[in-house]
């Protein structure tokens, strides 16, 4: 069998690569226009507490996009590495690319970029999606019908039930444990903005310190696939194994970030209650708004003390007429 213009008759033309989640991008897009929409009132707010409002508001926003971003990206752990591998099956061609495997809760993200990029007359660059939450063994029957190239294939057989290293069942079950406790986390990140809106700033702190709490839960839940012997990927004649990437490190720094806030709070709470509920526009009347002063009443000591000594009108009947 010939070829047509360095073209495989059996497999397809190249596909456009996986460039970004759809859902990540739209977590984004819905927390941007939220935050727009709370900084517009910003000018309405006198004072100091403008200033204290912005950064509240930023900040709250932050954690909470960063606790649902975390469930859709694929940058929980991570390994690179620049190889020459051959290309596809059926030929010998061998190529010298960058090999990238990412790892996220729901599936993995495979990446081969060649280097240079064109080769063989052909751009070489994938960026693969694979989700465990399906069946793994059709998708990577799909691939293979794809005519995907042989170090994506490769990636992927190691992570099918048939693998006798057993990755499927290591990084399925602990990212479903992870992505379960960060959406508890958002839960309790969402009852401590509205209880920050009530008269009870100290249980806002300790549901801020429960978001921090869950946060490391899953951090802790993800970890347990690095507790057992790792398989090795090797490629060529080289090889890689995966590490922590920049979504665990960005849920240790909004975790902590959570415990700070939290722990800040509740301090606050028992060393100045009335200031720090006066803080948050909790349990204080309008009169206590910077920049603006109460006018001085006066009381009526009379009513107040009861002495109300009203005149007797006799009254009058129809027969004293």
């Amino acid at each position: 069998m010939t070829f047509y213009n360095d073209i495989y008759p059996f497999y397809p033309l190249q596909r456009t690569a996986f460039i970004v989640s759809g859902r990540l991008l739209t977590i984004i897009l819905v927390f941007l226009m939220l935050a727009v929409g709370l900084l517009l009132i910003l000018p309405g707010i006198r004072g100091k507490m403008r200033v204290f409002w912005m950064f509240r508001i930023i900040i709250s926003l932050f954690i909470g996009v960063v606790i649902v971003a975390l469930n859709f990206t694929n940058s929980w752990a991570e390994a690179r590495m620049t190889t020459n591998a051959t290309y596809k099956s059926f030929s010998n061609a061998v190529i010298q690319a960058e090999v990238g495997l990412h790892v996220g809760l729901y599936g993995i993200n495979v990446t081969l970029r060649g280097n240079p990029i064109v080769q063989f007359n052909e751009t070489i660059n994938y960026n693969e999606m694979f989700s465990w939450h399906d069946i793994v063994e059709e998708e990577y029957e799909q691939a293979l019908v794809k005519g995907l190239p042989n170090p994506i294939l490769y990636i992927v057989e190691k992570f099918t039930l048939s693998s006798p290293c057993g990755m499927i069942f290591q990084y399925r079950q602990s990212g479903r444990f992870a992505s379960a406790t960060l959406w508890t986390a958002f839960c309790c990140w969402m009852l401590a903005n509205i209880l920050f809106s009530l008269p009870v700033v100290l249980y806002a702190g300790y549901m801020t310190m429960a978001t921090a709490a869950f946060i490391f839960f899953s951090m802790a839940s993800f970890s347990t696939i690095m507790n057992v012997p790792r398989c090795v990927f090797s490629i060529g004649e080289d090889s890689f194994v995966t590490e922590y990437s920049h979504s665990f490190w960005l849920a240790l720094a909004t975790g902590l970030l959570c415990s700070i806030v939290g722990i800040f709070v509740v301090m606050l709470n028992f060393l100045m209650p009335e200031k720090i509920k006066a803080a948050f526009s909790a349990g204080f009347d309008s009169c206590e708004v910077e920049d603006q002063s109460c006018r001085e009443g006066y009381l009526n000591s009379v009513f107040l003390n009861g002495d109300i000594n009203l005149p007797v009108t006799p009254k009058v009947t129809p027969e004293c007429l």
